[in-house]
């Protein structure tokens, strides 16, 4: 599930940077999260709806984070590379990291102290020469990281209350709220980003195809999790590389020169060690 979830979720990518000259990030940000919920209400319905806890908070929270992340993400593909954009994306894993020990209260000893310093170290490596070509859009990955990694922490909370429909169900609906919110102020006041427009025929076909791709991909992690745990989750996220590269050089005609394949080398590597450092751990608890 893993492994498919993967290889397939850059094709949100791909779709989102193959419309951005025409449709405003938000917007397709937006249209992800509103076939979410098309998507998921039949099984919501089917399975007797869903019960507001007490944890609702929770779940707002995370539809805000993700849809921020999707926002900040999809804004940086109108300019960056497919395969540059996931790369420095990928200092998530370090950023989840650090937060489980200021939040969780995991311990984190000093060598995942140093692999994430090198991970960062690889991004900038990424970042570099792309902020000297797009200035601050090479830096919205690494923010889209920041939200991201702060909904997995989230997620952790509560993957253990309610089915994974319901979570994704949740995420989509106050994705969808918030993302909504911020089109009406994008209308209201021209910020390029979030003003809206109507999509072509087949414009909205590719929406779809992304909302598909975004709830099958993301329901594929949460029903593993559910298997596995969450901790396993970080070595299968940089099969997303292959896919990427292949769909930026077929699709984009764009592939990682060596700077960047070395950045990417060493953000896998030291994530990766992060992984091995975790797992060791845990078999000796």
């Amino acid at each position: 599930m893993l492994v498919t979830a993967m290889l397939i979720l850059p094709g949100i990518d791909a779709i989102a940077k193959s419309v951005s000259g025409s449709i405003a990030a938000g917007q397709v940000s937006w249209s992800r999260f509103f076939f979410q919920i098309l998507i998921l209400l039949p099984f919501v319905v089917r399975g007797g709806g869903l019960r507001v806890g007490r944890r609702i908070w929770v779940h707002a929270a995370r539809g805000i984070l993700i849809s921020t992340a999707t926002l900040m993400f999809f804004a940086s593909l109108a300019k960056l590379p497919l395969a540059d954009a996931i790369s420095i994306f990928f200092v998530e894993p370090f950023i989840l990291t650090l937060l489980s020990a200021v939040v969780l209260r995991e311990r984190v000893g000093w060598r995942r102290l140093a692999a994430v310093f090198v991970g960062f170290c690889g991004a900038m490596i990424i970042i570099r020469p792309s902020y000297q070509i797009f200035g601050l859009t090479a830096l919205l990955p690494m923010g889209a990281a920041l939200m991201f990694a702060i909904y997995i922490i989230l997620s952790r909370l509560l993957v253990h209350e309610g089915s994974a429909v319901a979570m994704q169900f949740y995420a989509g609906v106050f994705g969808c709220i918030t993302m909504s919110l911020a089109l009406w102020v994008g209308a209201e006041t021209g910020v390029a980003v979030l003003t809206p427009v109507w999509p072509s025929t087949i414009e909205w076909v590719l929406l779809g195809g992304l909302g598909c791709i975004a709830t099958g991909g993301h329901m594929l992690i949460m029903l593993a999790i559910r298997r596995v745990g969450a901790g396993l989750i970080a070595p299968f996220q940089y099969l997303e590389i292959i896919s990427s590269v292949i769909l930026g050089l077929v699709f984009f005609g764009d592939f990682p020169d060596a700077l960047t394949w070395l950045g990417i080398a060493i953000i896998v590597s030291s994530g990766l060690f992060v992984f091995y450092r975790e797992r060791k751990l845990a078999e000796l608890a």
